[in-house]
């Protein structure tokens, strides 16, 4: 009987230890599949005319009316910012799950060897069983001996087996999350690729029907790249755009209609209209309304040290490759081009004598003098860091740099943003 159950043990240690030796590694095959998968959906995707002819047929249905057309703008900006979100938690989920998995395989392999010398003992006593002490009395004190190791080693052993078979299943669980988060991944970047096609086709039909002619655009942005190589910074760039550029110029005077205070009523009525041609609101009262302009952690806040014996004048958030950026507020577009350090540089007259500043961006998709909505669409970021100064953050990734100046003078964002967005610490 004791030696049956001796053999028992063994034989179902030795069973979950082959499980473990034999357990299929997941980054191999599955990895190898779902990556495929996603390269034939990506391929679908850039073949696909169904869904190019749907959007055609939007577009047309929105010509003419630019209530409708900035509606249909912001809708798909906030799906894509909602999307791109998704997005991230889908990549960190798929980081957890792969530190999991690899700490269950190092625990599996850091037993083998302690598994392996238990069931050579439980072998070898299997061949060479203690004697019974009916048949060879003079034999007690070594059976009495073996019965005590035995009754020492069988619950440890019987722990041991349960702890392996724990972490089996747990790993198996850790596989098919693996597979299931893959596929969400998958599909997100399908809907993601449709977002990002639809706001390009809908920025690309807000262009043509803004009144200016191409012929007289084209000029004023030549001058415009011509002022940002003379101006020395930015508060001289943007003194020389207000009074030298035209479409600017007019942005300016528009800016300084803004009246000093508006009925709640008329806030409420102003900023539910997608047709608005000035702010809903004016900014100094915005304050905890904003949203922010990109989704991503922040690097460097406000008023902390710059490494090179200043203070940060601005916020810079660390973003996804290619991540769509809206403007915070309601404003007319001042300035749109390269500008020194700043790389692709976007300015913002937002009425009241505020200025909104963001830099980092790889494109630029609105145009000088153009009246933007809170949440609109107004850039895109790229693969990598743009500015000179991101070399001090420590990351690849894309970084869009975010300033606020009142008069001029760089002041604090923080109260302007609305408080579920502004509680974002760095992952």
């Amino acid at each position: 009987m004791l030696r049956l159950g001796v053999f028992a043990l063994a034989a179902a240690l030795a069973g979950g230890t082959a499980l473990a030796q034999n357990a299929p590694a997941p980054a191999g095959n599955d990895r190898a599949t779902q990556k495929q998968r996603i390269e034939r959906i990506d391929a679908e995707l850039r073949d696909s005319t169904a869904a190019q002819q749907q959007l055609v047929r939007e577009i047309e249905g929105l010509k003419g009316d630019r209530a409708k057309l900035n509606a249909a703008l912001l809708e798909t900006a906030i799906r894509v910012r909602e999307t791109e979100g998704k997005l991230d938690a889908s990549e960190q989920r798929l980081l957890q799950l792969g530190r999991e998995e690899a700490d269950i395989r190092d625990s599996l392999e850091s037993r083998r060897k302690v598994l392996a010398e238990v069931l050579g003992g439980l072998v070898r006593l299997g061949r060479r069983p203690p004697p019974a002490l009916m048949v060879r009395p003079d034999d007690a004190l070594q059976s009495v001996r073996s019965a005590m190791l035995l009754g020492a080693v069988l619950p440890e052993l019987k722990a041991e087996t349960d702890l392996l078979a724990s972490e089996l299943a747990a790993q198996e669980r850790v596989r098919q999350e693996t597979a299931r988060e893959r596929d969400a991944l998958a599909d997100l970047k399908v809907s993601l690729a449709d977002e990002r096609r639809r706001t390009t086709a809908l920025v690309e039909e807000k262009k043509k029907s803004l009144d200016q002619g191409e012929a007289a655009l084209a000029g004023e942005k030549t001058r415009a790249a011509a002022l940002a190589a003379e101006a020395g910074n930015v508060r001289e760039l943007m003194q020389r755009m207000e009074t030298e550029i035209e479409a600017t110029r007019k942005a300016a005077q528009e800016a300084a209609k803004m009246p000093a205070d508006q009925g709640s009523a008329a806030k409420l009525a102003a900023l539910q209209n997608p047709g608005r041609l000035s702010p809903g609101m004016p900014f100094e009262e915005a304050k905890g309304v904003l949203p922010l302009p990109v989704g991503g952690a922040v690097l460097k806040a406000f008023g902390t040290e710059d490494g090179y014996g200043g203070q940060e004048k601005g916020v810079s958030f660390a973003t996804r490759m290619e991540a769509q950026v809206a403007s915070p507020s309601d404003g007319w577009v001042v300035y749109a081009g390269p500008f020194r350090s700043y790389g692709q540089l976007l300015i913002i007259n937002a009425g009241g004598g505020y200025h909104i500043l963001l830099a980092g961006m790889d494109k630029i998709t609105v145009e000088l003098g153009q009246f933007v909505l809170s949440g609109e669409p107004v850039a895109v970021m790229g693969r990598g860091p743009q500015l000179v100064s991101s070399a001090s953050l420590g990351t690849a990734q894309p970084i869009l740099y975010v300033e606020f100046r009142k008069d001029g003078n760089s002041i604090d964002p923080a109260p302007w943003w609305a408080t579920s967005e502004s509680e974002k610490v760095r992952g």
